[in-house]
């Protein structure tokens, strides 16, 4: 591990010796790691020129928690002792490289994160957003509306990807935990954007695997999105989308178990023998469809001075090889906040979510499984004391409903306090 972090730092300084001072120039196309990224969904549409020099830029976050939460059961299953104290503290390397005028390379490596604690390569892609390398004003007309992205990347299914933590790049996300069921996967796969006078759209497929090697069984996933985002004045915008993700058959869905970061609850509703890295996701809640699934998500934002609305439906849909009809699972999510202060530095607010739905059979399919409600209600606070520096503060309540008598989340409940510090550049 240690031979992995030097190789990094003398990376690092190479590419600090050749761009450091040039790390004054915009790169286009980019969403900001700083406050002014907040509420960035897509990245807009700039065709502006720049140059044809490669220009790197090398950012990164830094993100720890301390946790004082408390949980209990029907007391059939012993959980984990809870006690009070700080979290993995979590690290991100970003590289952000314009490789030609209106072609851009992102790459995101998780340094620390809590499932692996050892640098691994979250993903990365290509942007392109003009054609100038085969021709100058190569398809002029097309390209000041359309961007192509490819790679092995997160994709663009939802817009509560946008607002979530993404291990250490906490920044963006005004609460400290992500959404119970949490849609974030990274495939190989391309994306065909179209933007023009606040109308959106966009298309996408991918192989449909998390993990990638040379076996068959699976089928190429597609997504689908579509939405307007308008600023209407100076005070109003407004932006509302639908997105579907479906995958048709594969060996493993990973659309709810992707994030190998992990959740901010730490051993939440986890049993006595738990661990960190081996229960990573505590607290959240996957449906169980894992060789075929169709999503759909719609995204309402209102942004009215300093009130924030963001809201979330979700329906889902699917099975395993083993299920001979679909279940459905519901989620809704609500959030309001109001940013006030200068630059809205500061701001208060909650959210409400709730996921309904039925969980696989354990008898091959004889009895149904049960219909659970799993609900959380979070308050929180926050202040920027500068535009890459935030600290959070957060009250969560989360409670397990319809799980039969014996499971460890029967009449399952946690809550208590959260405090998070996050630097982002």
């Amino acid at each position: 591990m240690k031979s992995i972090f030097k190789k990094a730092i003398v990376l690092g300084a190479v590419v600090v010796g050749f761009t450091v001072n040039a790390q004054h120039k915009e790169l286009k196309n980019v969403r900001a790691a700083d406050q002014t990224g907040i509420n960035i969904f897509e990245t807009p549409k700039d065709t502006t020129s720049t140059d044809n020099n490669v220009f790197v830029k090398i950012g990164g976050a830094f993100a720890l928690q301390f946790q004082n939460l408390a949980h209990e059961n029907s007391g059939d299953v012993a959980l984990f002792n809870l006690g009070n104290n700080f979290n993995l503290a979590t690290a991100n390397l970003d590289f952000d490289v314009r490789l030609y005028d209106g072609v851009n390379l992102h790459l995101r490596t998780y340094l620390s994160s809590r499932h692996h604690p050892e640098p691994y390569v979250k993903g990365g892609y290509i942007t392109i957003d003009k054609l100038d390398f085969i021709k100058e004003g190569f398809l002029k007309n097309v390209m000041d509306r359309v961007t192509l992205k490819f790679g092995h990347m997160e994709n663009n299914y939802g817009d509560a990807h946008f607002r979530r933590s993404d291990n250490a790049q906490a920044l963006y996300n005004p609460f400290v935990g992500n959404y119970i069921m949490d849609a974030f996967t990274t495939e190989v796969g391309a994306e065909v954007y179209y933007q023009h006078n606040g109308w959106l759209g966009m298309v996408g497929v991918t192989n449909g695997r998390l993990n990638q090697d040379a076996k068959g069984g699976t089928s190429p996933s597609t997504l689908l999105k579509l939405g307007y985002d308008k600023q209407i004045d100076s005070d109003l915008r407004v932006r509302l989308t639908g997105s579907m993700y479906h995958t048709a058959q594969t060996t493993d869905a990973y659309l709810y178990t992707a994030d190998r970061a992990g959740s901010r609850y730490y051993y939440v509703m986890e049993g006595e023998g738990a661990t960190s890295k081996g229960n990573f996701r505590s607290g959240r809640f996957d449906p169980g469809f894992k060789n075929q699934m169709t999503a759909f998500m719609v995204n309402p934002f209102v942004k009215y001075k300093g009130i924030e609305f963001f809201g979330l439906v979700e329906a889902v849909s699917g099975k395993t090889n083993a299920e001979t009809e679909k279940r459905n699972t519901m989620q809704y999510g609500a959030e309001l906040l109001y940013r006030f202060g200068g630059n809205e530095n500061f701001y208060v607010g909650g959210r409400y979510n709730l996921v309904d739905g039925e969980l696989a059979s354990t008898d091959g399919g004889i009895t149904k499984g049960d219909n659970v409600d799993i609900s959380r209600f979070n308050l929180g606070a926050g202040w920027f004391m500068t535009k890459n520096m935030v600290i959070k503060l957060e009250y969560v309540n989360q409670k397990y409903d319809g799980y039969s008598p014996g499971k460890i989340l029967t009449d399952g409940k946690f809550n208590g306090l959260m405090a998070e510090a996050v630097i982002s550049f």
